[in-house]
């Protein structure tokens, strides 16, 4: 294995770290911190995903320097806005500020994270390598999901204190990250994947992915947001729950997402994609039906109904993980090589239009007519992506 390809695999292990100390637990930071209601829940969306609908332009705007460059200073971003938050509890527009920071820098790296992994594998092992990062990752979300287990149900971490330990310790792991990409920058000089003079890239070969993308925006918003809201809120789980759940997924994931980018390989992208939109129609027509049991009192708040919630979340959070599919796939139809890198950002960019719509219409909708609707409204989008496996072609590459 190449240096370089072992010095990525620190890389996105550390930002794993730092992103499951950070980031996996910011509901319950707004809700011990701040006793968010579920229509602010919704709205804190617009300044967290906004940095996504910039994505595009920054890293077009940046296309004169490396993408390991970019990514350097998409850390120091991500250091900067966690690392306040560790100090202060600050107001609560202010906590929206150094937030809006943080996901600066997070939704900056998101595009380069795999356009550079795309740069550094052998392309007749695309597929197993891939899985490979993404477990690699997976393993150490488990490792961050297990420290803060421990660290709140001990009582070392808290949301409620003056200073967020568990921030800081995430800020100072981006921190290093930050000093790796100019190590790596230097070590193989790498002169970006995207070109000065691509500035914007939208061809009609890769509609599907754009549709893959928009459909990606609205699914996101119930793992990331309400699937954990359901717990928080409905069932008042605490961080150490949350953080359990993540530390299931991860180690479920470890096994998982290896083996997924084996059967892209194997199986090729067209199967997979019909796997994957299978995985996201159960799983938000179950946790659909399963809420709905919740609040109408069909269900008790406790026992055998609050672990098939939990073995929901986990395999929810295990189906986001086949967004590996997406990728390979937008690897398989390019065009160009130079096309990945500025039409990845783009897709950052539409999700994320996608998924603040959707977050403030969730919240509304949560609160005016009941939680369930919107997991049986994602279900029922969620053909959408059915659709698409249907059209798609398995490439011959």
């Amino acid at each position: 294995m190449k240096k370089e390809v072992k010095i990525y695999f620190v890389i996105l292990a550390l930002t794993a770290l730092g992103l499951a100390l950070s980031h996996d637990l910011f509901s319950n930071y707004f809700k011990d911190a701040y006793n968010v209601t579920t229509l602010q829940r919704g709205s804190i969306e617009l300044p967290r995903e906004f940095p996504g609908v910039l994505c595009f332009l920054l890293v077009a705007m940046l296309s004169f320097i490396s993408d390991l460059k970019i990514a350097f200073i998409a850390q120091i971003l991500a250091f900067a806005g966690v690392f306040v938050l560790g100090f202060v509890t600050p107001s609560f527009l202010w906590m929206l500020f150094f937030l809006f920071i943080n996901s600066m820098g997070m939704h900056l790296f998101l595009p380069l994270q795999d356009s550079i992994a795309l740069s550094l594998v052998d392309k007749n092992r695309v597929g197993k390598r891939m899985g490979q990062f993404k477990g690699t990752m997976t393993a150490f979300q488990m490792i961050g999901a297990l420290i803060a287990f421990v660290g709140f149900k001990s009582g070392v971490f808290s949301f409620t204190g003056k200073i967020k330990h568990i921030f800081i310790i995430s800020g100072f792991i981006f921190l290093v990250v930050a000093v790796l990409f100019l190590v790596l920058d230097r070590m193989i000089n790498h002169k970006g994947i995207h070109h000065v003079k691509t500035r914007f890239v939208v061809r009609k070969e890769y509609s599907l992915y754009y549709v893959l993308v928009v459909m990606f925006g609205v699914q996101k918003q119930m793992m990331m947001v309400y699937a954990p809201w359901v717990l928080i809120e409905l069932l008042h789980k605490k961080a150490d729950t949350i953080s359990m759940l993540y530390m299931a997924g991860s180690f479920a994931g470890i096994f998982f997402i290896p083996a997924l980018g084996r059967w892209v390989d194997r199986f090729g992208v067209r199967k997979l994609l019909f796997a994957d939109a299978i995985s996201f129609i159960g799983v938000y027509f179950a946790y659909g039906a399963l809420v709905m049991g919740f609040t109408g009192g069909f269900f008790a708040m406790a026992g055998l109904p609050v672990l098939a919630a939990y073995l929901l979340f986990i395999v929810d959070r295990m189906s986001t993980q086949m967004a590996i599919i997406r990728v390979v796939y937008l690897k398989q139809i390019a065009l160009t090589e130079k096309d990945i890198t500025p039409t990845i950002s783009l897709g950052i960019s539409v999700d994320h239009v996608v998924s603040i719509s959707c977050a403030v219409i969730a919240g509304w909708v949560w609160t005016q007519f009941g939680a369930h609707y919107l997991f049986f409204g994602v279900g029922a989008l969620s053909f959408v992506n059915l659709w698409v496996a249907f059209r798609v072609k398995e490439s011959r590459k």
